[in-house]
């Protein structure tokens, strides 16, 4: 019923009275329904208001109901997790719902507010998820006493299972065999890919770290250098066996020659380090650097999701192409790419070459959000945007004015035509 009513809605169909009826809530509708045109009325110039009025004070059980479902419209999961929105008895339900991304997740953890903290800290996804818990160590809002839980945490994530024991002593690690459909993956890539993996060998590992124009981003933007760090890289930062003249460090003032400079460095350095009974103390970044290229497109099929982690940021094409090509790659992975800001060019358009990574919205999203992205892929994608996501992007300082100017346009023509997007 409610898809004909909105549908009536959307092509102007729909007398006032029942608009002004709609927007009170007052229809006789089941609650997902109601909500939806509601959240559709919030773009309304007439009945916006009392629609935003009627969403706040919406029957709590009700609400909560719907929040909680994955099967509930991006438009009302996107309104309802808007800051301007937020209700507080809402969001643990949100927080939990597979339907909000890791990405949004982790860009909220890096901002909450005390309350949204306190429900992230509660909250078993987010504590499952080493991405969200490190976003939220960031936070300034966490108590030290906090701190310390969340970064004994991302340590015990980071260790690999193999190593890990009840007893003190460490096990050796032994690489977890490959499915077929991984192994077939591999072989075909391997095959195709020969030339290219043998004209990149002898080079040396070696993290990205995109040289950006003076003043602006690949998006035109004021940029915010990418620097790389060890923790970044999943290095612990005291390592006693890294020198302290080789560890890279966040820093607006370090150039990106210099931090190429200093993760070759790094790089050298490991590929020289300890002998045999030392080994399993080398960190997974030391383990990568003292690989070849053939043997990172393999770690690429067969390593886990911290190993694509850095292997995505390896300067070598090939390697980058291997990681997007494995079929262990997670939809989170990819979001969480498409968001970052220390990714060779060639990562993003390989995404977007991907049929499988471009058909999720939170990619398009994270893309055009990303002041790394190239112009060209941000303006073929930005039409797809949502009308929240697009009213968030006309104020977002980070991308180019091209992009700020075009979503400004492109939400003006969506909030006033139901939200579909002009061909």
């Amino acid at each position: 019923m409610t898809t004909k009513i909105l549908d009536l809605i959307k092509r102007n169909q729909v007398p006032a009275a029942v608009l002004r009826t709609a927007s009170k809530g007052a229809l006789p509708l089941p609650a997902p329904e109601m909500i939806e045109i509601l959240v559709y009325l919030t773009q309304n110039p007439v009945f916006a208001q009392d629609a935003r009025m009627t969403l706040a004070s919406y029957d709590v059980l009700a609400s909560v109901e719907v929040v909680a479902d994955p099967a509930t419209p991006a438009e009302v999961l996107g309104y309802y997790w808007s800051q301007q929105n937020r209700r507080p008895a809402l969001m643990p339900h949100l927080i939990e719902n597979p339907a909000i991304s890791e990405t949004l997740l982790m860009e909220l953890a890096e901002e909450a507010p005390r309350e949204i903290v306190n429900m992230l800290l509660a909250s078993p996804r987010a504590r499952s998820s080493p991405a969200v818990v490190e976003a939220l160590s960031t936070n300034a809002r966490l108590t030290p006493e906090e701190l310390r839980d969340l970064q004994g945490e991302t340590e015990n994530e980071a260790q690999p299972e193999a190593v890990r024991s009840n007893d003190s002593e460490p096990v050796s690690e032994e690489p977890a065999p490959m499915d077929p459909e991984t192994q077939a993956a591999q072989r075909l890539f391997l095959e195709q890919h020969a030339r290219d993996i043998a004209s990149e060998e002898g080079k040396p590992f070696e993290l990205a770290a995109v040289e950006e124009p003076a003043g602006e981003g690949a998006n035109g933007s004021d940029p915010s250098p990418a620097a790389i760090t060890s923790e970044a890289a999943g290095v612990e930062g005291e390592n006693p066996e890294i020198p302290e003249t080789l560890k890279i460090h966040e820093s607006n003032e370090t150039p990106p020659e210099t931090q190429s400079l200093a993760a070759t460095a790094l790089a050298q350095h490991a590929a020289k380090q300890v002998p045999a009974q030392e080994e399993k103390k080398l960190t997974l970044l030391q383990k990568i650097a003292k690989m070849n290229v053939a043997d990172r497109v393999k770690a690429a099929f067969s390593g886990s999701r911290e190993e694509r982690a850095i292997l995505i940021r390896d300067m070598t094409k090939v390697v980058q192409n291997a990681v997007l090509a494995s079929p262990k790659l997670s939809d989170p992975e990819v979001e969480t790419f498409a968001s970052a800001k220390n990714l060779h060019e060639n990562v993003f358009r390989e995404i977007t070459r991907n049929r499988r990574f471009i058909k999720n919205y939170s990619v398009q999203r994270n893309l055009v959000s990303n002041p790394k992205t190239p112009l060209d892929i941000s303006l073929s994608l930005i039409k797809n945007l949502m009308v929240y996501d697009l009213k968030s992007l006309q104020r977002n300082k980070n991308v180019s004015e091209t992009i700020r100017k075009l979503a400004q346009k492109l939400y003006r023509e969506k909030a006033t035509s139901g939200g579909k997007t002009k061909d």
